[in-house]
């Protein structure tokens, strides 16, 4: 079984600050249960999603137009035995210009197959990238969740 972390890249019609704004407004692509700041170098929010998964995340690396590194600093994922999974996590998004288009990369560094919720998790996280984040930067409307918490 491969220790490789989950990664998946989308190319985009669009600037890599176009990206990078679309990244930090996780509230247009991962879900509108969001508390806190996502916007600059040592902010702090959570998502909910309902009682399901609530993670606390804290922006450690931000270069406009080329990164953002999010490190996961709590979470409760009630659909697993080992709930606090993600803590000490990182999540990255690479961004590089590629002629006239821009391709992200994403990379849950710590998701690897061995951890209990690498399916769910990587199941979850495919469609916020490559639908709802591609749909937010190339339209302007992505599809994040809204579930109550």
């Amino acid at each position: 079984m491969s220790d490789k972390n989950y990664s998946v890249s989308i190319t985009v019609d669009a600037t890599a600050h176009e990206a990078f704004e679309c990244i930090n407004n996780v509230t247009g692509w991962w879900t509108v249960n969001m508390e806190g700041s996502s916007q600059k170098l040592d902010d702090e929010f959570t998502v909910r999603f309902g009682e399901i998964h609530v993670s606390t995340q804290k922006l450690i690396e931000v270069i406009p137009g080329k990164k953002v590194v999010w490190l996961v600093t709590d979470s409760n994922l009630n659909f697993i035995r080992e709930k606090d999974e993600w803590t000490g996590t990182t999540v990255v998004f690479d961004i590089t210009q590629k002629n006239d288009k821009t391709e992200v990369t994403f990379t849950h560094v710590g998701l690897v197959p061995q951890v209990e919720c690498y399916d769910a998790c990587s199941n979850a996280w495919g469609p916020y990238i490559t639908d709802s984040l591609f749909k937010l930067i190339t339209m302007g409307k992505g599809n994040p969740t809204n579930m109550e918490s």
